[in-house]
């Protein structure tokens, strides 16, 4: 039985990985593929306050299992479309680790940030001001399979192209190259698993019927 392939897009909140997600799933040929969305596990911890200094604690342990839910669906041989928010250094590196031996078809969703913050305020189920907090540090890593412009191009159009280059790769007998890339990047520079924390991130205590990111 082969690994499932992983499809793995990377965006701030509100910049529409759900949705390209699920027009994806609408598209790709083959078994039907699964969305195992960061948004699902976050939905699944109980609604109530934590103590600060607890939250960290609490953050770290929801991705971690999250990273492995996703390694173990893969390797039961479900292919996967993911959607997660890079906004964390040490998120990353627990991914290139726990990845490692999967084909991961790093996708990285961008969107203007005045667009972000429209839908924002629109959505008004996201923390105020978390699109912006990630901005500048959901792609900080720089490196990518392809890249989609969810600003400028609709939820479909964007999974079009997400299709067309992985069906392409796929068909050719090539595998995706960004989390190699950026494993070697990481050994070059002696990076291991950071301590940066994940309490600025916008996930937070949150009041009952909205969703953190």
């Amino acid at each position: 039985m082969r690994n499932g392939r992983i499809i793995f897009l990377n965006g701030t909140s509100s910049s529409g990985k759900s949705s390209i997600a699920r027009e994806l799933l609408a598209i790709l040929d083959g078994d039907p593929w699964f969305h195992l969305a960061v948004d699902g596990v976050n939905a699944m911890r109980a609604n109530r306050e934590v103590a600060p200094e607890a939250l960290d604690g609490i953050l770290r342990r929801t991705r971690m299992g999250y990273h492995r839910a996703v390694a173990g669906m893969a390797a039961a041989g479900n292919d996967l479309v993911v959607d997660h928010i890079l906004s964390e250094p040490w998120r990353l590196a627990d991914l290139l680790d726990v990845l490692s031996g999967f084909d991961v078809f790093l996708v990285g969703v961008r969107c203007p940030l005045p667009e972000l913050e429209r839908r924002e305020r629109e959505r008004g189920d996201r923390l105020p001001g978390a699109a912006a907090y990630q901005y500048a540090r959901v792609h900080a890593h720089g490196v990518y399979d392809v890249e989609v412009d969810s600003g400028a191009d609709t939820p479909r159009a964007c999974a079009e192209q997400i299709r067309a280059y992985v069906e392409g790769a796929v068909s050719r007998g090539e595998s995706p190259t960004a989390f190699a890339r950026l494993r070697a990047m990481a050994a070059d520079e002696g990076e291991g698993h950071g301590e940066g924390e994940d309490a600025g991130s916008g996930d937070r205590v949150v009041p009952a019927g909205t969703r953190a990111s």
